[in-house]
C-alpha cells in the first residue's frame, strides 16, 4: 500500500513519512532522560511483522473494558498507538474506535504498517512519543504495547496526560521473554534450551532496560498520580506457532538483534545450533511443526480524572 501510495503520489507519501531524523538507520542513545531508537531498517521491520505476536484478544479485552467502565456510555471517538511498530496492535483496536492512530518513529515501521493497513479507521503518522502531534485532551485512549520501555517515559507520561480527554485511559502492555514451550510430554526438557536461549542473549540486553522490564513498568506505574489504575504483573497466553515462528520472534528481539550487529556468524550460529536441539527433543525434523508458545503478559491501565 505505501509503495503504491508512492509511486502514485510522492509528494504524499513523502509527507507522511517525513523524516524527524537522521538517515543513519538505527540509533539507540544511552543517556538517561533520552528515547531509544531501535527496530528503524526495513528488514528488521519485515521481521518484525511477521514474527512478533500481537496482544491476545483477552487483553485488548482487559483494556477495553477498562475504558468502558471509567467512561460510562461516552462514545470511543478516538484511540492513539504510540511506538505501534508495524502495526500489529494498531490493527486490533479499530474495532472499537470510530479513528485510530499508530504512531512511531521509524519511517520503516510504518511502511510496514501501511503495507498491511485494511481498516479504513486507521491512519499512521511518524513522531516522537514524546512529541505526540494531537490537541490538548482530544484522545480517548493512548496505548503503548511493547514499546514503553524505550521512551523518554516521564515526558511520554506527561504529553499522554496532555492529550487523554478527562476520564480518558493510558495502557501500557508488554510481555516477558522468557516465553514457555509446550510440546507433547517434553517440556522441561524444551525449556531448558529454551532458558539456555534467553541466558547467551542476556549480555546483550540493553541496559536502558534494566535487570527487569516488569520492575520499570511498575515504578512507571507508582509513578503515576492517577487515583483510578490497575497493574497486572501476570497473564500467561498459549498460542499456536510453528517452531521457526518462535525462533524468529526471539530474533527478532533487540538483544538477538544487538549480537547480530556485533557477531553475525555467532547469531547465526546460536539460532541454527538452538533450533537443532529444540527439534531433537521434540522428535521431529521440520522446523515448521507446530507448538504451544505461553507468553506472560504484564500491563498498567490509568485513568485520567476530571478536572
Amino acid at each position: 500500500m505505501y509503495q503504491a501510495l508512492q509511486r502514485a503520489e510522492p509528494d504524499v507519501a513523502n509527507a507522511l513519512l517525513q523524516r524527524t531524523h537522521d538517515s543513519k538507520g538505527i540509533s539507540c542513545v544511552q543517556l538517561s532522560g533520552m528515547a531509544h531508537r531501535l527496530f528503524e531498517g526495513r528488514e528488521h521491520a519485515t521481521s518484525y511483522w511477521r514474527y512478533r505476536v500481537s496482544p491476545s484478544a483477552q487483553l485488548i479485552e482487559e483494556v477495553m473494558s477498562f475504558l468502558k467502565k471509567k467512561r460510562g456510555v461516552q462514545p470511543c471517538d478516538l484511540a492513539v498507538d504510540v511506538g505501534c511498530g508495524s502495526g500489529q496492535g494498531t490493527v486490533l483496536l479499530a474495532p472499537h474506535f470510530s479513528s485510530v492512530v499508530g504512531t512511531d518513529v521509524s519511517p520503516a515501521q510504518l511502511e510496514v504498517a501501511l503495507d498491511h493497513a485494511t481498516a479504513p479507521n486507521i491512519s499512521y503518522r511518524q513522531c516522537r512519543a514524546e512529541e505526540l502531534p494531537f490537541a490538548d485532551r482530544s484522545v480517548d485512549l493512548v496505548t503503548a504495547m511493547s514499546a514503553f520501555h524505550w521512551f523518554d517515559r516521564p515526558r511520554f507520561l506527561q504529553e499522554a496526560h496532555r492529550i487523554l480527554k478527562p476520564k480518558g485511559c493510558l495502557a501500557l502492555l508488554n510481555y516477558t521473554m522468557d516465553m514457555e514451550l509446550h510440546y507433547g510430554d517434553c517440556y522441561h526438557n524444551l525449556n531448558t534450551v529454551c532458558k539456555e536461549f534467553y541466558a547467551a542473549l542476556l549480555p546483550y540486553r540493553n541496559p536502558c532496560l534494566g535487570p527487569c522490564s516488569v520492575a520499570l513498568y511498575k515504578e512507571s506505574y507508582d509513578s503515576i498520580p492517577y487515583t483510578e489504575k490497575e497493574w497486572q504483573e501476570c497473564m500467561l497466553v498459549k498460542r499456536s506457532m510453528s517452531l521457526s515462528s518462535y525462533i524468529g520472534m526471539i530474533e527478532s528481539f533487540s538483544s538477538y538483534q544487538a549480537l547480530l550487529k556485533k557477531d553475525p556468524e555467532e547469531a547465526s550460529r546460536l539460532s541454527t545450533d538452538i533450533t537443532h536441539r529444540l527439534l531433537a527433543v521434540m522428535g521431529v525434523t521440520s522446523p515448521e511443526t507446530e507448538l504451544v508458545v505461553g507468553v506472560r503478559y504484564f500491563f498498567m491501565l490509568a485513568c485520567k480524572p476530571e478536572d
